[in-house]
């Protein structure tokens, strides 16, 4: 059901993941996968086009076949119960989460977890806000959220928490009790909670957890919202919709209500394609997780292989890999693979300001192109 995308069929599919790079490189840097578009997707799309379904979207507060899509989705991959009123369509991941803090967050620092999210990195300021970090130390055994460095920051006025659910680049999948427990720290300061959850679909098999929505635990609707989007596991983030849930009808209302420029317009035709993933799409995506967690196993065999010294957290969801590469001594190991070894990986400094000996790597392409993304590399730091 995953068919993987030839080169030429990439580079035309995958402007900025494969039109970026010079021939003979092998792109593994930004999130979207070297797989064809799902048939539902695909095919939903067509008929919209034909249709001339290019129009500006249609607004309602009940929350539409998007809203119903979604809740549907929701219950049946997470055993969540969303109204379906509480979706409020956003134009992506990143600009839901800003639109968020900007109209519902207390003025004050917004706590990011690091490494985080390239863009997510930047959100507060464009708020008017400062970032304050919880910083993950590289040589930690497990990448777990330190409690007791939020509680300070939260001490020190933070205001707002933004929770990656699963994480990116850790790819980490939360417990229930470790997200409790970031909930009694937020509620104990009155502070918010901003969930990013687009990577929620793809835990990948052997995660010792589910995905945990956060709004499903109890007590947290009046201080959270969550901002979801089928376009990572569907690979459709052209098309331009994501969606903000916010089950507590005041929220809601705060942000129905806010000027139109706060909230990008979403596409009508990502909207299309959402509504399908979500309706449809279940078949494939189980397809797409079981191809993942092939890979995740291949990489792991193959850096045992050629790059004996790299280490790697196990993979829980994401499809991308954080790689701590620290003991084959480069501070920008990303920039020598590219020169060296004509692949493009992802800098850890992206994530984290001034660290070094870092990189993530996108795992989902074909099995033969991740053996040479593993392979190039290997020789390009001298294996």
């Amino acid at each position: 059901m995953i068919r993987d995308l030839t080169d030429e069929e990439a580079r035309r599919a995958l402007p900025c993941k494969w039109g970026s790079v010079e021939p003979g490189v092998l792109p593994a840097w930004v999130a979207e996968m070297d797989y064809a578009l799902a048939p539902p997707i695909a095919e939903a799309l067509a008929e919209a086009v034909a249709a001339g379904v290019t129009g500006y979207p249609e607004f309602r507060e009940d929350g539409g076949p998007l809203g119903s899509a979604y809740s549907a989705f929701a219950r049946r991959q997470f055993g969540h119960e969303v109204e379906p009123a509480a979706v409020i369509p956003t134009v992506d991941v990143t600009a839901g989460v800003r639109f968020a803090i900007d109209v519902l967050s207390e003025p004050g620092p917004v706590v990011m977890t690091l490494p985080g999210y390239e863009p997510l990195l930047d959100v507060a300021e464009l708020t008017g806000r400062r970032r304050v970090d919880v910083v993950l130390d590289p040589a930690a055994e497990r990448a777990e959220l330190d409690l007791d460095q939020l509680d300070r920051l939260f001490a020190d006025g933070a205001r707002t928490l933004i929770l990656m659910n699963p994480h990116n680049p850790w790819g980490r999948v939360f417990s229930r009790t470790e997200l409790e427990d970031v909930r009694d720290v937020v509620r104990r300061h009155g502070a918010r909670v901003v969930a990013d959850e687009i990577h929620a679909p793809l835990v990948l098999p052997g995660s010792p957890h589910p995905h945990t929505p956060y709004l499903s635990l109890e007590g947290t609707h009046d201080h959270a919202v969550a901002v979801v989007a089928a376009s990572k596991a569907f690979n459709t983030p052209g098309l331009r919709c994501a969606q903000v849930v916010a089950p507590d009808p005041t929220t809601r209302r705060r942000l129905r209500s806010a000027p139109m420029a706060r909230n990008d317009s979403w596409s009508p035709l990502g909207e299309t394609a959402a509504v399908a993933a979500y309706t449809h799409g279940d078949p494939w995506l189980d397809a797409l997780r079981e191809r993942l967690g092939q890979q995740r196993d291949l990489l792991v065999e193959l850096l045992a292989e050629h790059l004996p010294g790299a280490r790697m957290r196990p993979l829980e969801a994401t499809y991308l890999a954080w790689l701590d590469l620290r003991a084959y001594g480069h501070a920008d190991p990303a920039a020598l693979v590219l020169d060296r070894g004509r692949v493009r990986l992802k800098a850890g400094h992206s994530y984290q300001q001034g660290l070094t000996g870092h990189v993530r790597v996108n795992i989902a392409t074909s099995p033969a192109r991740l053996t040479e993304i593993v392979r190039r590399t290997a020789h390009a730091l001298g294996e």
